[in-house]
C-alpha cells in the first residue's frame, strides 16, 4: 500500500522515515524531522490514518509491508524511528526484512502483547457530534464531555478534517476497533531476532509501557539495542519532552 509521505527536509545519506502511533498522523513527530540536519527525512501516514489509503486490514505484518514499499521506493534502505503502534511497526519491518534498516529508533513500546486497549477513545471520536462544526474550538468543547484531558482531546482533533462537507475523522475507526486486539498484541509468528544493526530504544520515566519485561524482549530480539530514559515523560514523550526526544533521536541518526 502506497502511504501519504511528506517530505520534512532534504539532504544526504539514506533517508530517515519517521511514523507515528495510534489514532496519530505523521505531522505529530514534526519536531524531530526539524532536528534532524543534513539529511532527507520523511513523515509517513500510517494507513488507516492521516491521509494515507483505509484497508480491513490493519495488522503488524501489513503495516511492516507498507515502510518496506516506502524504503523499495527511496533507495532500498532507510533509518526509522517509530512511536507505540508505529513502533511495533518497525520492529516488525526490522524482524522481517532487516536488509531495509540501517538504523533503529522505537519509542516507548517493547515487542509484547499489552493488556490494555484503545477502544474507548475511538468509541468517543465516533460518539462526537460533528453536525454543523465550523471550528476546532467548538469541536473541542462538544469533545471535552467524552474526553477529558485537553492534551489527548488535541491530540485526536489533529485527526478530524473540519474542511469536508460534512466534517469527518481521518481515521478508518471501523477497521482500528476491529484490529484492536492485534494492535496491542504481538504477532507470534515473527522471526526471534533478525535486525542487528544499531537501535535505540527511548522510554518515559512515567510510562509503563516499557518495563524491565520489556527491555528483556527489546534486547532478545536486538542485540544492538540502546536505552535510554526520559525523566519526566509519558507515552507521548516527544509532547512531553519534544527537546530531548529530538534531540536523542537526531544524535543517534546522524551518529
Amino acid at each position: 500500500m502506497k502511504l501519504n509521505v511528506t517530505t520534512a527536509a532534504e539532504g544526504a545519506g539514506v533517508p530517515v522515515i519517521l511514523t507515528h502511533g495510534l489514532y496519530g498522523l505523521a505531522r505529530n513527530l514534526g519536531g524531530i524531522a526539524r532536528a534532524i540536519e543534513g539529511r532527507r527525512v520523511l513523515l509517513a501516514d500510517q494507513r488507516n490514518h492521516g491521509d494515507s489509503p483505509w484497508s480491513d486490514v490493519h495488522d503488524y505484518p501489513s503495516l511492516a509491508a507498507d515502510l518496506a514499499e516506502l524504503i523499495e521506493a527511496e533507495g532500498g534502505q532507510a533509518d526509522l524511528v517509530g512511536h507505540s503502534m508505529g513502533g511495533k511497526a518497525a520492529m516488525a519491518l526490522a524482524l522481517l526484512h532487516p536488509e531495509r534498516l540501517r538504523r533503529l529508533v522505537v519509542m516507548d513500546i517493547a515487542p509484547l502483547a499489552y493488556d490494555h486497549s484503545q477502544r474507548a477513545y475511538a468509541e468517543a471520536m465516533r460518539a462526537l457530534d460533528l453536525s454543523g462544526l465550523k471550528s476546532r474550538g467548538e469541536a473541542d468543547r462538544r469533545f471535552a464531555a467524552l474526553v477529558d484531558d485537553p492534551g489527548m482531546r488535541a491530540f485526536f482533533l489533529a485527526s478530524l478534517d473540519l474542511r469536508a462537507d460534512p466534517p469527518r475523522w481521518k481515521l478508518n475507526l471501523d477497521a482500528l476497533e476491529a484490529n484492536m486486539d492485534r494492535l496491542t498484541g504481538w504477532p507470534d509468528d515473527l522471526p526471534a531476532q533478525g535486525f542487528t544493526g544499531p537501535a535505540l530504544f527511548l522510554y518515559g520515566t512515567d510510562s509503563d509501557y516499557v518495563t524491565e519485561a520489556g527491555r528483556a524482549a527489546i534486547r532478545a530480539a536486538f542485540p544492538q539495542a540502546e536505552f535510554r530514559a526520559l525523566e519526566g515523560a509519558g507515552h507521548w514523550l516527544h509532547a512531553d519532552r519534544p527537546r530531548e526526544t529530538a534531540a536523542a533521536i537526531a544524535e543517534f541518526v546522524n551518529r
